[in-house]
């Protein structure tokens, strides 16, 4: 990584948390874009300092984009956007669709995540196979992780805003649900 770093983000997808770098050399145009750790974009000598970069994120190839605006003189600003949203709208729309639980099993860090329209569970950014079945007051969702078995409830709250309303378990036992964090860390 050269000095020219001018922005770094952590979004958080189904598939894992992924860290974005975007290097841009004011005095020689460069742009290079990383994306957990690895180069995926360089263009050297751009003339044109302000525009867009798009590429893809994680495994599902989810769309971002980095806009590079003028703001005063050679000052630049630099926004992220998923999907077509800015990464802000994104991560809040995303907590309405997903659920994500963290969790260590037999000393390994675990990250469950749960999406609601299709109910695919993923650990640790693998897609885990799942059998669901109908119950009484909703829906599980069965599946192991090791030697553990795991299950997502999914029960009506009762209320209309609050919706349905889903749950870890983990050999019987609940997980607290967690919120997943997005860092414009620079």
């Amino acid at each position: 990584m050269s000095n020219d770093l001018a922005g770094v983000w952590e979004v958080a997808l189904s598939d894992g948390v992924h860290r974005i770098e975007f290097e841009h050399g004011t005095t020689t145009g460069k742009r290079v874009i990383y994306v957990d750790g690895k180069e995926i974009l360089r263009r050297d000598w751009m003339f044109k300092l302000v525009g867009k970069e798009t590429f893809s994120v994680g495994k599902s190839d989810t769309k971002a984009t980095i806009n590079i605006d003028a703001v005063s003189g050679f000052a630049y600003e630099y926004t992220l956007e998923i999907n077509g949203k800015n990464l802000k709208k994104y991560m809040e729309n995303r907590s309405k669709v997903t659920s994500t639980w963290v969790l260590n099993l037999d000393g390994t860090d675990c990250r469950v995540v749960l999406e609601k329209d299709t109910m695919d569970v993923w650990c640790n950014g693998q897609n885990i196979e799942t059998a669901g079945e109908f119950v009484d007051d909703g829906t599980e969702t069965h599946f192991t992780l090791g030697d553990h078995n795991c299950c997502v409830k999914a029960v009506s709250s009762g209320k209309r805003r609050d919706g349905i309303i889903h749950t870890l378990l983990v050999d019987g036992t609940e997980v607290a649900e967690c919120t997943d964090t997005v860092n414009n860390i620079m």
